[in-house]
């Protein structure tokens, strides 16, 4: 009902969500924004009064987040051949709700982005790879909130979630891809390099643009903005 078994190219069997599939995920995803706005507001303990624009205002900016994450992560730079690609700063963008609104927000709408690229692009052979793959993965991501008071918070967020990130697809890919390691490799060492390749490739690029004044002064002005100040 939810989603249809298909064998692929290589005689895997994926599973692929059918249309009520992706309308309850598409239900999920309203729910974690929903979520991740209420524990904005709950941080923020803000009044009644006045209330109902800002958060408004943090919905757009986490949905603009999030569709400007998933255009970017179908801009890519280059593209393994057994899955990992490096984008045009996709993880960026899913980085920025938990540096504007910090780590409840950030983490549901990294959970959000996963549940988006499920829709999108599935790729699943097992219950517990998909779990992994897609929320929990991407969900790290807004271990950026972690920082989101600090100075430097963004870069010091990006490279928090972009560890989480790696740490699950190191575990992916160590659990479910070890028969793809390379000739003479175990599976734990195959994963550990093949996925720094391309995760540390586009968390380095990112950081360099990030380090350039007139970025800083961007990221700073729409952190204000976010936050209505």
């Amino acid at each position: 009902m939810f989603y249809n078994v298909v064998v692929n190219d290589w005689g895997e069997t994926t599973y692929v969500p059918t249309a009520l599939g992706n309308l309850l995920l598409a239900a999920v995803i309203a729910a974690l924004l929903a979520l991740a706005l209420f524990l904005v507001r709950r941080k923020a303990g803000q009044a009644a009064k006045g209330s109902a624009k800002l958060t408004v205002r943090q919905l757009a900016f986490c949905a603009v987040s999030l569709a400007l994450g998933t255009v970017l992560s179908n801009i890519k730079v280059f593209e393994f051949p057994f899955g990992g690609s490096v984008t045009l700063l996709s993880m960026l963008i899913i980085c920025l709700p938990g540096y504007w609104f910090g780590l409840g927000a950030g983490i549901l709408t990294g959970v959000a982005y996963g549940v988006l690229q499920l829709i999108i692009d599935p790729y699943v052979l097992y219950p517990l790879q998909l779990l992994i793959d897609y929320p929990l993965a991407f969900g790290a991501l807004g271990l950026s909130g972690l920082f989101c008071s600090r100075k430097n918070g963004l870069i010091k967020g990006y490279l928090t979630g972009v560890a989480g990130r790696y740490v699950f697809a190191v575990l992916s890919g160590w659990l479910f891809f070890g028969s793809y390691a390379w000739e003479g490799w175990a599976p734990l060492p195959y994963s550990l390099v093949y996925n720094a390749i391309y995760i540390c490739a586009e968390a380095a690029v990112t950081v360099l643009i990030l380090l350039l004044p007139p970025v800083k002064k961007a990221m700073g002005a729409g952190k204000k903005m976010a936050l209505g100040q």
